[in-house]
């Protein structure tokens, strides 16, 4: 069975009250038991095991053909598993029907039927049960005033934005009031800046519901923004659960800290340790870091050291202010994002290390420009040890 444990830093809460994952007198709302699902000789999911707690907004994480979105329809009902079982508020529903599970699936190209309005989008579930005409229209009103669409009631789907449509798709799993609401891939077709807007406003509803959500995503800042909690997944595995902050800072093996945001990463060799940091050398200059790290690694043992690109400080003056890594270099490469400006800085022993610095001052003019000379430096309790 493989089950992995979430790394050790301060929890983060979110729609879910508190940090129920760290109590263990909380009782799961949906647990996933060693699943399984193989199609001829390949693991599409590996013998997987997960608890979710009531009210969280979870996400799936991982890239194309990883078994996130076969995961999801295990348990929406549409595919069998092939080992395991399948829990939801202490019922066993590996077996059971779609349609008889307390969930309901938003699909990523939403789905709207083109020859409904929107309000009759909405209401479709409710009048396929043969619920009374006055109460299905009580709660598409309520839907549509939920997902702020009141005044695009009688609207078709050709008449609305993209971001329009994936309220409609919302609301039309929503009405039923399901335990657990699916989404997969729910903001991929929006743009940008729609997108960013789009993922408060699922937050803010999920808030007000309380219905416990599970997203599936290949986008690590949406993962990032959404989630209380996050399951990075790889060739058909977790590789990490935790909070946003947990999975970010405190990365627990090479794959999760390449995968989640950019990193620089560093050889090294370990000089001493104790129980609650360690000293390493670097491979390339010979510096030595003293980090914190709570596993007690015997000297002479290989590490890689990560430090991600906004934890490094660039400047033109050698820094002065103790208890800093210090390395000297050439910016090779940079790029202005507006807010922020990406460099590329060549060290002296030839390595590139990349630096994301905010952009503090209003000024037509860039801060540094190519071929300056720069030092780089961070604080040490910034670094982040990788043994696997």
């Amino acid at each position: 069975m493989t089950d992995v444990e979430p790394a050790k830093s301060p929890g983060q809460g979110g729609a879910c009250s508190g940090t129920p994952w760290q109590d263990p007198a909380q009782k799961p709302f949906i647990e996933l038991q060693s699943l399984s699902k193989h199609f001829d000789d390949f693991a599409a999911v590996d013998d997987i095991s997960l608890k979710i707690y009531r009210g969280e907004l979870f996400t799936i994480l991982g890239g194309s053909g990883c078994g996130k979105s076969t995961l999801l329809r295990m348990l929406a009902g549409f595919e069998k598993p092939s080992t395991g079982r399948i829990l939801i508020d202490g019922v066993d529903i590996t077996l059971s029907p779609p349609y008889e599970r307390p969930v309901n699936m938003m699909f990523q190209s939403y789905a709207v039927f083109p020859h409904m309005t929107v309000e009759q989008n909405i209401g479709y579930g409710l009048k396929k049960e043969k619920l009374p005409r006055t109460e299905i229209a009580s709660r598409v009103e309520e839907m549509l005033q939920l997902v702020q669409l009141p005044e695009l009631a009688k609207r078709k789907p050709d008449q609305l934005s993209g971001g329009q449509r994936q309220r409609v798709a919302l609301a039309r799993a929503l009405i039923k009031r399901p335990k657990v609401l699916l989404l997969d891939e729910p903001l991929a077709a929006l743009d940008k800046k729609l997108r960013e807007q789009t993922q408060f406003e699922l937050m803010n509803l999920q808030d007000t519901l309380g219905i416990t959500f599970v997203v599936v995503t290949h986008d690590q800042e949406e993962a990032m923004t959404l989630a209380t909690r996050i399951a990075v997944m790889d060739a058909g595995k977790f590789v990490q659960i935790g909070t946003p902050s947990e999975i970010y800072e405190f990365p627990q093996n090479r794959f999760i800290a390449n995968f989640f945001g950019q990193i620089n990463t560093f050889d090294a060799t370990v000089v001493a340790s104790d129980a609650l940091s360690l000293t390493v050398r670097l491979d390339d200059s010979g510096t030595e870091i003293r980090t914190r790290h709570e596993q007690d690694l015997a000297p002479g043992t290989r590490c890689v050291i990560g430090v991600r690109p906004e934890k490094l400080l660039i400047s033109t003056q050698a820094p002065t202010r103790d208890g800093l890594t210090v390395t000297r270099g050439v910016v090779e490469d940079l790029a202005y994002y507006g807010n922020r400006s990406l460099y590329r800085v060549r060290s002296q022993n030839g390595r590139i290390i990349q630096v994301s610095a905010q952009n503090y001052q209003r000024s037509a003019q860039l801060l540094l420009e190519w071929d300056d000379e720069v030092f780089l430096s961070w604080n040490s309790d910034c670094s982040v040890v990788l043994t696997q």
